[in-house]
């Protein structure tokens, strides 16, 4: 009897951990995902504004466009590097900064192609990054092994993609949008995998936020690059 219930104590106990390992899981990746959100929201304000206002025809016009074009893609290396040295506020911050001048970046969508077709390509996106992240959040296969794979595909479409800056070919175009949209949808996925994995119950409030942003960041930067690739053949030009 007593080994019994010696027995049933160990159990209980090691189901009331698992239980809170769950719970602790689900409320990281709920900040994961929220972030991300109000990530996206803060861009397409902010993109919407600079296309309305005419801010962004504007700065087109000047020397300051590259600071607009180039700035967003600074802030997201410095985050990405200094986001341990920094204060989880700070990194919550500098977040919803970069997010707010790749927005500003982001105007001339609003501006080259249809409304219609924008909103279109961005449910779209929504559809498939949920689908993707999903699968990637569920799956008991080990994603980790395509990770080498999806960096040098990035390498290559960024190669490929300032090539054809001087080449000016619409075939390589095309290539590059339909594999661009693979990447992505590959590495929502392999994120989403990742971004769980990293999850620990034993860290401490800060890291576990900062762990948040910074998985926010990878699966805001897939979301934006899959919609950005999908505009290219699915967007309607104004």
């Amino acid at each position: 009897m007593a080994e019994n219930w010696s027995n049933n104590q160990t159990t209980q106990a090691g189901e009331a951990r698992a239980q809170a390992v769950d719970e602790g899981l689900r409320i990281y990746m709920t900040k994961v995902y929220n972030y991300m959100g109000l990530g996206l929201l803060a861009t397409a304000l902010t993109a919407y504004i600079g296309a309305a206002s005419g801010i962004y025809v504007a700065l087109a016009q000047t020397p300051l466009i590259w600071l607009v074009v180039l700035a967003p893609l600074g802030m997201v290396i410095y985050l990405s590097t200094r986001l341990h040295k920094m204060s989880a506020s700070a990194a919550k911050t500098t977040f919803w900064i970069y997010a707010a001048m790749t927005g500003l970046s982001l105007s001339y969508v609003l501006l080259a192609f249809t409304g219609v077709s924008v909103v279109r390509t961005f449910l779209i996106t929504a559809a498939s990054f949920g689908a993707l992240s999903l699968y990637g959040y569920t799956t008991k296969r080990d994603l980790s092994g395509m990770g080498s794979f999806l960096f040098m595909g990035l390498i290559g479409i960024i190669l490929a993609s300032v090539v054809n800056i001087f080449m000016q070919s619409p075939a390589m175009h095309f290539a590059i949008s339909v594999i661009g949209v693979l990447l992505f949808a590959g590495l929502t996925a392999y994120d989403t995998q990742d971004i769980k994995r990293i999850y620990y119950a034993g860290d401490s409030r800060s890291i576990a936020e900062k762990k948040a942003i910074m998985g926010a960041l990878r699966l805001y930067l897939d979301f934006i690059n899959m919609f950005l690739f999908l505009l290219q053949f699915l967007g309607n030009r104004d």
